[in-house]
């Protein structure tokens, strides 16, 4: 059974790579594959044990099922995916205005000046049935700005959807594939004058109960803890809504490794259902105190016990949202009470693999996030080192093993010592265990991981989870001191945390390894944490060093190496040299929190072990290139800031050395030329430029080969290139300025550009309506190949002997993109 289950996630996972779904006759043969698999281990069962040794028929038997499994869960993927992908909104649906009629479907997400939420659409038929919505106050006193929004409400509403659509960059989120798993086919925004009105206060249903409990408890801490810093913390662990979480709060959890504790994770789940599993055991067997009623003779306390367990389990799981953690736990949990009420022992192994299987028959593209492989991984990293190694009692070389009793003080002391040793062997194993994968998934493990979880787990699990949940059903005027003592609790650990998580050392950071790399480490680990006895355990340790010392893959000398990231409507690039790197803008702000440094271009340092920027330019002020500049400065050293900003600017402030762009500007690096064209020194003393006029335009040459940055420079300061540098300007490559607008792009600057390649760097159906068609039109009358981050995900380039580029989409194709 193990075996068949962990081909069924395998399958899974590789459906997920594939650019395109299998049609009917590749599932068909899918599952009859998969029967012939079943019936050729029961025939080995039945007559190869007489034939054949025992081993390979054991190794024979688990091939074949998990080849039935791998197939099974290859075929199943592929149909639920169908399914899902067959909701989709039309392309001629894109754009229009449509009106709707439906429920609100999640919790709403609040922001200034802005509501987004989920909604259940009833019709019309051509709509999705599940669409997200963001309503935004308006831009004029005229318009008003939104309503309050209530989980389980009927609207009418006119809304502008449109089809999936996120950014796609190497080592990114995958919001598209988010989408999809959440069943959400289409996104949009609310029109404000169209006839937006609330039909019903509440339309029954279950989810709509369980929802609008949610709010409810959420207002509820809102209320108590009146906006107090880790409000969204206390939220988090009563309700599973992590949204009220600052990104600078996250970054403490994940530096420390607590970020796990920071939800309603498996562990808090684990103890609220054995607290409610001994507490209704210990009332059955007290009948209720009504001896009459003989309460465990007509059932057994056991049984009851793990019932409302379960069930107590379930009810917190379905306020965490049901996130793959608090499944895992749920659905373990219900394999050892079925296996208690059934009369069947249930080996610990057993119950992890059910419990994934069950994961990945509900949720097929569990296995595409990094919380289903570190939630299974963490429960089997703590079987393999500590089931059945722990109750072992070693014996003095010459003792009797017929000693007496010890005294009841002993031992206790002796108990509370293993209890101790237990826990810290599991935290050890944990903590040493995840490494690999944590590398592989986040490029990066927290060091000081055990010294905070050894402080946090006891803190939150049994102070402040029990406090936030005790708060959050207590009535106002109870509510308010429980909670707040929480929040004070919490408030002493999370500044012990953000000591630990400013330690230089507390984060050890390495690129995302190979595969060969990863298997290496993973073999080494298991050697590591391999039971007492087994000969060189340290020699796991040495297995970790490929992966823990590697460094940054960098360009041979005289190459420049670029990529132009996805980053929705802004500009955002990265240029390598052999040893210097230098980013070129750093994408839009999305939200308060989001912004492209922190969503896009921070991911990606990470994942390449990059822990460091020779130069940053913002070349002008606007958003869409410097929103996610600080983010950046904060994260990352950077040794210089380049910027055509004014003095004062919070993102010059922010930088340790600060520089203004002036045209004439020129360095080496590693073979390869950096120039700064434009802007001139006096454009820094015109108040009446705009900040688009001052934009910081970036020559690079390598090898006799040249990309262009000039940002968002219109017609005027083309012309000013054109008559001071003209011998400049042309480049094989040309990053197209200003979006593709209408402003720029002037027939003679890209007559002097005589571009080869083309990179609009644009949003998805912006409303700018970038690029224009006539500029879109000229570039490709000269013969430049068109490549746009809105279609083609981040273009990868590299200069130096020859030009060659790639797109992500196009390299890394999967049946979710360009639908």
């Amino acid at each position: 059974m193990r075996c068949a289950i962990l081909g069924l996630v395998g399958g899974a996972a590789w459906l997920h790579r594939q650019a395109s779904l299998p049609d009917g006759e590749a599932l068909l043969a899918c599952v009859l594959g998969a029967l012939f698999s079943v019936l050729a281990g029961a025939l080995l069962r039945r007559r190869g044990g007489a034939r054949m040794p025992g081993a390979i028929l054991v190794l024979l038997r688990a091939a074949l099922a998990g080849l039935a499994g791998a197939l099974l869960g290859f075929a199943w993927s592929a149909h639920v995916a169908q399914g899902a992908l067959a909701q989709d909104l039309a392309k001629a649906d894109e754009g229009r205005d449509i009106d709707i009629v439906g429920t609100i479907d999640s919790l709403p997400s609040r922001q200034e000046g802005s509501t987004r939420f989920n909604f259940a659409v009833e019709s019309p038929a051509a709509v999705p049935p599940r669409i997200v919505l963001s309503w935004y106050a308006g831009r004029t006193g005229a318009l008003s700005p939104p309503p309050q929004l209530l989980p389980g409400e009927r609207w009418r509403l006119k809304v502008r959807l449109q089809r999936p659509h996120g950014n796609a960059n190497p080592h990114g989120f995958d919001y598209e594939l988010w989408l999809l798993e959440q069943g959400i086919r289409a996104t949009g925004y609310v029109r404000p004058e169209g006839p937006n009105e609330r039909l019903s206060a509440f339309a029954p249903s279950a989810h709509n109960a369980v929802e609008r409990a949610r709010f409810a408890i959420r207002e509820h801490i809102a209320d108590a803890l009146q906006e107090r810093r880790y409000a969204g913390v206390i939220a988090a662990l009563a309700m599973g809504d992590q949204r009220g979480i600052s990104q600078q709060d996250w970054q403490v959890f994940s530096r420390t490794g607590i970020a796990h504790l920071v939800s309603i994770s498996g562990l808090h789940i684990t103890m609220i259902a054995g607290l409610v599993a001994w507490l209704a055991g210990w009332l059955w067997r007290k009948s209720f105190f009504m001896p009459a009623w003989q309460l465990p003779l007509r059932l057994p306390a056991p049984r009851v016990a793990v019932l409302a367990g379960l069930l107590a389990a379930w009810m917190y799981v379905a306020l965490a949202g049901f996130g793959v953690p608090a499944q895992r736990t749920l659905y373990m949990l219900a394999v050892v009470a079925a296996a208690m009420w059934l009369d069947r022992l249930a080996a610990i192994s057993h119950v992890l693999a059910l419990a994934a299987g069950v994961v990945v028959l509900l949720d097929p593209w569990a296995v595409m996030w990094p919380g289903f492989w570190l939630s299974f991984g963490a429960v089997a990293v703590i079987l393999y080192a500590t089931v059945g190694r722990m109750g072992h009692v070693r014996v003095p070389k010459g003792a009797s093993r017929a000693a007496p009793e010890p005294h009841p003080a002993r031992a206790w002391r002796a108990r509370q010592l293993a209890n101790l040793r237990l826990a810290a062997v599991t935290q050890f194993a944990v903590t040493a265990g995840l490494v690999p994968l944590t590398i592989l998934l986040f490029s990066q493990v927290s060091i000081v991981s055990p010294l905070a979880n050894a402080i946090a787990i006891p803190v939150i699990s049994l102070l402040v989870t029990p406090l936030a949940l005790l708060g959050s059903v207590l009535p106002a005027v109870l509510a308010g001191p429980v909670l707040r003592c929480a929040h004070w609790i919490l408030e002493l650990l999370l500044d012990m945390l953000q000591w630990l998580s400013a330690q230089p050392l507390a984060v050890w950071s390495a690129p995302a390894p190979d595969w060969p790399t990863f298997a290496f480490a993973l073999a080494g680990t298991v050697w590591m944490l391999a039971p007492r006895g087994w000969p060189m355990r340290w020699l796991g340790l040495a297995c970790w060093l490929p992966l823990l010392a590697a460094s940054p893959v960098s360009p041979p000398p005289g190459t420049a190496r670029v990529i132009a990231f996805d980053v929705g409507q802004g500009m955002a690039l990265l240029v390598e040299t052999a040893t210097h790197r230098l980013l070129y803008d750093s994408g839009p702000t999305y939200t308060p929190e989001a912004n492209g440094g922190n969503r896009v271009v921070l991911p990606y340092l990470r994942a390449r072990g990059i822990t460091a920027l020779d130069v940053m330019v913002v070349s002008h002020s606007d958003s869409d290139h410097s929103g996610g500049a600080l983010a950046v400065l904060r994260d990352t050293r950077t040794a210089k800031l380049m910027s055509s900003l004014p003095p004062g600017h919070p993102i010059t402030e922010a930088a340790v050395r600060h520089q203004q762009c002036i045209a004439g500007q020129a360095w080496e690096w590693d073979g390869v030329q950096f120039e700064m064209l434009h802007p001139t020194l006096a454009s820094h003393d015109d108040p009446a430029l705009k900040p688009n006029a001052r934009g910081c335009t970036l020559r690079i040459t390598a090898a006799g080969r040249s990309i262009l940055l000039p940002a968002d420079i219109e017609a005027a300061q083309e012309a000013q290139l054109l008559a001071a540098v003209p011998e400049k300007l042309p480049a094989e490559i040309l990053l197209v300025p200003h979006h593709g607008s209408g402003t720029s792009s002037t027939p003679g600057f890209l007559n002097a550009v005589q571009p080869r390649h083309a990179i609009f760097q644009l949003g998805y159906r912006n409303r700018y309506r970038h690029p224009r068609a006539d500029v879109l039109e000229r570039y490709r009358a000269m013969g430049a190949g068109i490549w746009r981050t809105d279609e083609a995900g981040a273009v990868s380039l590299e200069i130096g002997p020859g030009v060659t580029l790639e797109a992500y989409r196009q390299q890394h194709p999967r049946y979710w993109y360009g639908r």
